[in-house]
């Protein structure tokens, strides 16, 4: 057989599993809450690798390691920013979003929960919500989508177009059928193969080009800074926009709503614990093979790699086994589809749940309403799709966009509701709206000073101070949220008195 028969078999083998997870959730998917929320009941492992896995998406594995390649160490910034908001996470929004949302009327969406926790009448930080997730998400989806195309182009010489038509289809086909369960059993599949091919595939190029001493001296002899954190081409600015990705953790639906899914309070933090290990080790399989891939294809120039987002995808096949090739680059499709499902998932919410239920206020049956989400599914995947297909950004500058929305927009909204009793509705819908915007208007500027900050960080601390100046002027005791705080705040002292 040649070598592309098998890497095409261990593809369709990865694709049949992933089909067959999204009937098995079908059949378990009864109600809206199943579809949108898996009826709260993921146990710490699959929580943990299903935020991990949709987080991390086609960036982990090609744009990480792409930026890495040209740019050197000091692209970790991102990953350390990353690690380190992620675990904040963890630690102070997963168990308090856990416990509140359930006290505060079983909320199953994030705007859900805003609106609850803010007793907003109004209903206007849903529809905002909601339109901000419909706004940012479809261009994170069309990162996914870009991924797969570029995917197929560079590994089996299809046409991007086409490949980013087999892999909309089969992630838009388990999204569709099984929601909330297929996409959370499917992010732990694909967490574990993603795992297991970032660190493959490093271990091997590094005994292949010689060890450590053979990685850094061939790359020394390229540019010495590719190997320093603090290159003097860099400034404080640069490495600061860096690290500022950690910010948006805190206002990512897709990821934050499987804390909303755990089973328990106390399993919060041993799927901690798991997501944690999880992410360092893929990061540091990601710039382990982007440093033995500059080696590597330095010590072989008749293997010339044509896009440096490529260099996993590279790697793979040339140091591996066809078919073991075959599943490697399997952990490429598996952190592309993971994200686009959340994400997908998660729009579908917002148009249903926070849109359409608010705006057309007519009641329907769990069962239409669950075909009203699938509908929802099919069309974000087609505009997507659209947005996608004349591919005019790199991976990680759509991500970027769409990570540095979400956490100027939720962020700091997410943080003051869980933290502070009187945030306000007004201050809330003020703060979300600001963030949103001045990320917007900040990606629009094209001036050397704004290209040099990222534009979370103005979006991040406008959106903060907006929801706290707002809130301070609008803020009346109100006898429902104070109860369910105080109760919310009950539950996690007992939980943190029997640990």
């Amino acid at each position: 057989m040649s070598e592309y028969t098998y890497q095409i078999i261990a593809l369709i083998i990865y694709f049949a599993a992933m089909l067959y997870i999204g009937w098995y959730a079908y059949k378990k998917t009864s109600d809206l809450s199943d579809y949108m929320l898996g009826g709260r009941g993921l146990g710490p492992a699959v929580a943990a690798l299903s935020a991990g896995a949709s987080d991390m998406s086609g960036w982990l594995l090609m744009g990480l390691p792409g930026a890495i390649y040209v740019g050197g160490l000091v692209e970790v910034w991102i990953a350390i920013g990353l690690v380190i908001g992620a675990y904040l996470n963890w630690l102070f929004v997963a168990p308090r979003l856990r416990v509140y949302s359930n006290v505060s009327e079983d909320s199953i969406t994030i705007p859900s929960f805003l609106e609850n926790r803010l007793r907003d009448r109004s209903r206007l930080i849903r529809i905002v919500s909601g339109i901000i997730i419909l706004i940012f998400f479809t261009f994170y989806v069309s990162s996914g989508m870009v991924a797969g195309g570029v995917f197929f182009q560079e590994s089996f010489g299809l046409g991007y177009h086409l490949g980013l038509i087999i892999i909309s289809a089969v992630v838009v086909a388990y999204t569709l059928f099984g929601g909330f369960l297929a996409v959370s059993y499917t992010d732990f599949v694909q967490g574990t193969i993603m795992f297991l091919a970032l660190l493959a595939v490093p271990i091997v190029g590094l005994i292949v080009t010689g060890g450590f001493g053979g990685i850094t001296g061939e790359v020394n002899e390229i540019n010495p800074e590719l190997l320093e954190l603090f290159p003097a081409s860099v400034t404080a600015i640069g490495i600061i926009s860096a690290a500022a990705w950690g910010l948006g953790y805190f206002g990512q639906p897709h990821i934050i709503v499987r804390f909303m899914a755990i089973k328990t309070l106390k399993e919060v933090k041993t799927a901690r614990g798991i997501g944690m290990g999880w992410m360092i080790l893929c990061l540091l399989g990601a710039i382990g093979t982007a440093l033995a891939g500059i080696a590597f294809f330095k010590q072989n120039p008749e293997n010339v790699l044509t896009d440096p987002e490529a260099v996993f995808l590279g790697m793979g096949q040339l140091l591996f086994h066809p078919l073991i090739a075959g599943f490697i680059l399997s952990a490429i499709l598996a952190a592309i589809m993971s994200t686009i499902s959340s994400q997908l998932l998660v729009s579908s919410s917002a148009l249903v749940e926070d849109l359409y239920k608010i705006v057309f206020k007519k009641e329907s049956s769990d069962a239409q309403y669950v075909n009203l989400g699938r509908l929802a599914v099919l069309l974000v995947s087609i505009i997507a799709a659209i947005l996608a297909w004349s591919q005019n950004a790199t991976i990680l500058d759509l991500v970027a966009y769409a990570w540095a929305g979400f956490g100027a927009a939720f962020g700091p909204i997410i943080l003051l509701a869980l933290f502070w009793r009187k945030l306000t509705n007004w201050g809330a819908l003020t703060g979300m709206i600001i963030g949103a915007a001045t990320v917007i208007i900040w990606e629009g500027i094209d001036t050397t000073f704004t290209d040099s900050i990222y534009e979370i960080i103005p979006g991040f601390i406008l959106c903060l101070l907006a929801a706290w100046l707002v809130s301070l002027a609008t803020y009346k005791p109100n006898p429902e949220i104070e109860r369910e705080f105080d109760e919310t705040m009950q539950q996690l002292h007992a939980e943190k008195q029997h640990a």
